[in-house]
């Protein structure tokens, strides 16, 4: 069995740690599949949100909410709090309001508790952002 230099085990080394600290790197969003997120939209958010332009339902329409300004779709009656936000559904807006939509929006109408799941929720915003046309 042949044995490593010096040189060679600081090599291997310092392979070892930059693929580690590239595999840490990686976050939900970038692991993002929009095909699993419309799996967890249809068990979480379907019942009461669509994703087709003006379908409102319990819930407004989530067409094209990725980069749409909160309580801005039509034809719904958002709660005070929702209307006075001032939040811009980003990425990481929504990631936040999907973990825990009442510590975002303290007054929203949202009776949903939130979803804990970080793969799921970046899949669900995913799959928000393809559907939705944005």
């Amino acid at each position: 069995m042949r044995t490593l230099s010096g040189f060679s085990r600081m090599r291997a080394c310092a392979l070892a740690g930059a693929t580690a600290l590239l595999l840490a790197s990686i976050t939900p969003a970038a692991l993002a599949d929009a095909h699993r997120g419309e799996d967890v939209f249809d068990a979480n958010c379907e019942a009461c949100h669509s994703v087709l332009p003006g379908r409102n339902k319990m819930g407004p329409s989530l067409a094209k909410v990725v980069g749409r300004t909160a309580g801005s779709a039509p034809n719904y009656a958002y709660s005070d709090a929702m209307k006075g936000c001032g939040l811009t559904w980003q990425r990481d807006k929504l990631d936040a309001y999907i973990t825990k939509p009442k510590a975002v929006v303290p007054g929203c109408k949202m009776p949903f508790e939130g979803l804990p799941n970080a793969r799921d929720r970046a899949d669900l915003i995913d799959y928000l952002a393809a559907a939705g046309g944005n």
